[in-house]
């Protein structure tokens, strides 16, 4: 059995086929070599306090804003126990954090946590303010991507939204698209600390992006009703088991299979932090964009 394994977490992401966005990645000019101005919307959040650290460490870039409901007062720089103080105040009001960066005339990249349904308004805020957007919200809708897509291009302002911000996400699932010119059956299958939203997003998209390849999987019971044969996602065969297990770590395995072989490739999260190699990233593209680019890898 051959088996990949690595440590970040999951999922590439193709243009999804109902989403209206133009395939194309148009560019400015590079911008200035001053240090890149980072909002972070959601700050308080696990993923929100790790990338405070990621960017603060990073060079070229620095954190000029935290936003969210909690904490709201507190020094970002302490809630992410940091061992100085940023002296940057987590606000609950992104348009006054907007305002206030704006003034300084930098380069300035809103990234955004938040949730779906407030996606939309905030990229437009950001939009308002000269400032693009990077966005790492799971499960945003493509009706909401369509529709930012035409904002951005009308606006001629760059946004990235990324379904997943895990650089090794992407690699399994290219190493997923390669193997299944190869093989004809495939399965996956997921274990979660939780059964919120399953299967997982990341689940999902690999069955996406094995669809209309023109194959079809398992053959042998691609119809069958049986439930402990998982769930059937699209309409190639694609099959998907859900572990609820809490303890683990957050898992992805994908298997091809044919007579006498399995091929395995398995993806692990063991820390939150596996995706701020993508999200500083993705921070460094998104300036020089002037429209919607959907999906990571596009860059790598």
């Amino acid at each position: 059995m051959a088996g990949l394994s690595c440590q970040f977490y999951c999922a590439i992401h193709q243009i999804p086929h109902k989403a209206k966005v133009r395939p194309s990645i148009s560019c400015s000019m590079q911008p200035s070599q001053s240090n890149i101005k980072v909002i972070i919307n959601g700050a308080a959040k696990e993923i929100g306090r790790a990338a405070v650290v990621a960017v603060t460490r990073a060079r070229g870039m620095e954190v000029a804003g935290a936003v969210d409901s909690h904490f709201v007062g507190e020094d970002i720089g302490k809630v992410c126990d940091m061992e100085e103080p940023l002296e940057i105040p987590i606000l609950n009001d992104l348009t006054m954090v907007l305002g206030s960066i704006s003034q300084s005339k930098a380069t300035g990249v809103v990234v955004d946590f938040t949730d779906p349904s407030t996606v939309y308004e905030n990229v437009k805020q950001a939009v308002a303010f000269g400032m693009r957007s990077v966005v790492y919200v799971p499960r945003i809708k493509l009706d909401t991507v369509s529709a930012l897509s035409a904002f951005c291009d009308k606006a001629s302002m760059g946004c990235l939204v990324a379904p997943t911000l895990s650089i090794g996400s992407i690699l399994l699932q290219q190493a997923a698209i390669t193997a299944s010119f190869h093989y004809n059956n495939v399965e996956i299958v997921e274990s979660r600390a939780s059964a919120t939203d399953l299967p997982s997003q990341d689940a999902i998209q690999i069955a996406n992006n094995l669809s209309n390849l023109g194959q079809i999987y398992n053959r042998e019971d691609i119809s069958t009703d049986v439930l402990a044969r998982g769930q059937v996602l699209g309409d190639d065969g694609v099959r998907v088991h859900s572990l609820v297990l809490p303890g683990l770590p957050s898992s992805t395995t994908v298997y091809f299979s044919r007579p006498g072989e399995v091929y395995t490739i398995k993806h692990d999260i063991t820390d939150v932090r596996c995706l701020m190699p993508g999200l500083i990233l993705a921070i460094r593209k998104v300036v020089r964009l002037k429209n919607l680019v959907y999906g990571l890898e596009k860059f790598l």
